[in-house]
């Protein structure tokens, strides 16, 4: 018998530009109630000939409250074609999805019912301690190997953060991934270049110090992560540390260039201590030696004191707090979400050393509050935060809540969960979708990361250019 490998594995991203339009959404949502509500995955419609199309379809409640959803992922995707490590048997019909909070990590299968995920296996947390030495599990990402999962502290809440792996058929935890962590203490996203077998990882900061909210004290102190870290992603050992200064605080999402030719991607810090900015760094390989330059920096916008959350009043200014990005899939286009300000910038980068912005459309923000076209007299709060590109690079989905316990600290009124849309035009430039905004107010939970049926521009990585 001929073994045919899942159709939504792509050996390039030049083929997966050109796959099949996406017609669902995966959501993960947050209670934040605290009345002893589960977490939830929603499932949304984005087929446009469908009658249903921008509303739910599904919800499925998790077994226990108390999870924090956050990011998640899929069992593997097109890394499964890699020639070094095929696994012709496995398919794309798992999401992988933990909790932040727990460290339990739910396992969905989605190939017999899409619009209706079925709960298949939980891994309750106990195993994840015993088995891995971390908690808080963060990130996913589909390997060659095995599904790699990041957790930001060890069981106790603190340093160490690092990776740890699942099995791809079993989902059984298999340990920790480093061989050799070398100075890396700090944790936050992982992603690789699999054409130099190396991986990079980025710094947010231990559980026991972000789980109750920002804390001033840390910022000015600058012990936030600002830090990359470089590994042999076959050995499994720290090479080397870049440094993006210490005012730079929090490193969060990492985004490689698709091609695996191509050595270069770049990472968000979410706050300087200097001037409230957000700024994007492009690293490089260079002779060698893996470097990093500043190429992106969005400033804070002045404010009325009286319209800002206590934190930011006595600055006088709304800081943009990027917390997301996303690459789109013919490395083209870098979409960023400025939280605080309520702003999607979008830039060209195809010259990763030099972007140009394309773009920019506002919703929500701490002060400005900007509505949706579909409703203008309405004020929303939350803004652009969670954001994922369509696989041909079009249409660009995004969430507004953070983190809970970020949430409260900068949107103290409570944020209203909402899913909106903008589209791609071959400039660059982008707009708002009109007739797409997903409101999640009657069902009170706030979505946080969209993962899309099929794949999307952050689940794969390929090794064929």
């Amino acid at each position: 018998m001929l073994i045919q490998p899942d159709p939504t594995f792509y050996p390039s991203a030049r083929e997966a530009m050109a796959a099949p339009r996406e017609l669902l959404a995966y959501v993960a949502l947050l209670d934040t109630e605290g009345e002893g509500r589960p977490d939830g995955l929603a499932t949304v419609d984005l087929d446009p000939a469908s009658p249903g199309y921008g509303t739910v379809v599904n919800v499925h409640d998790m077994s226990v409250p108390g999870d924090e959803l956050h990011h998640f992922g899929w069992n593997v995707c097109s890394a499964a074609l890699c020639p070094y490590a095929p696994h012709p048997h496995v398919e794309r019909r798992y999401l992988v999805i933990p909790g932040l909070r727990s460290s339990r990590i739910y396992i969905f299968d989605v190939k017999d019912d899409p619009a209706h995920p079925k709960l298949v296996k939980t891994i309750e947390p106990e195993t994840v301690f015993e088995r891995t030495g971390y908690s808080r599990p963060h990130t996913v990402h589909c390997g060659t190997d095995a599904i790699y999962v990041s957790a930001l502290g060890n069981v106790e809440g603190d340093a160490p953060g690092g990776v740890f792996m699942l099995d791809h058929d079993t989902f059984e935890a298999i340990g920790p991934w480093e061989a050799d962590r070398g100075p890396q203490r700090l944790h936050y996203d992982f992603w690789w270049h699999l054409g130099r077998d190396t991986m990079i990882s980025s710094e947010w900061g231990t559980p026991n110090m972000i789980e109750a909210g920002p804390d001033l004290d840390l910022l000015v102190n600058r012990e936030y992560g600002h830090r990359l870290h470089v590994w042999d992603l076959r050995k499994r050992t720290h090479l080397q540390e870049i440094d993006l200064g210490d005012q730079h605080q929090m490193a969060l999402e990492l985004r490689p260039a698709h091609d695996p030719t191509k050595t270069y991607g770049f990472v968000n810090t979410v706050i300087s201590v200097e001037d409230l900015s957000a700024n994007i760094f492009t690293w490089y390989l260079d002779d060698g030696v893996w470097k990093a330059r500043k190429t992106i920096t969005i400033p804070a916008e002045p404010a009325d004191p009286a319209l800002l959350p206590e934190p930011l009043k006595q600055f006088g200014a709304v800081p943009p707090l990027v917390s997301d990005i996303s690459l789109t899939l013919d490395d083209r286009i870098l979409l960023v979400s400025a939280w605080g300000t309520g702003e999607l910038l979008a830039y060209d980068v195809s010259d990763p050393l030099n972007p140009r912005q394309t773009g920019s459309v506002r919703i929500g923000g701490i002060v400005r509050r900007d509505a949706h076209p579909s409703a203008p007299g309405k004020a929303l709060n939350g803004g652009p935060q969670m954001v994922e590109v369509s696989r041909d690079g079009r249409r660009v989905y995004f969430t507004n809540s953070l983190y809970r316990s970020w949430d409260e600290v900068f949107y103290p009124d409570g944020i209203s969960g909402w899913l909106a849309k903008v589209d791609i035009a071959d400039d660059g430039s982008i707009a708002v979708d009109p007739d797409f905004l997903v409101d999640f107010a009657g069902d009170g939970r706030r979505p946080h990361q969209v993962r899309l049926q099929g794949g999307d521009s952050s689940s794969d990585s390929f090794c064929y250019p």
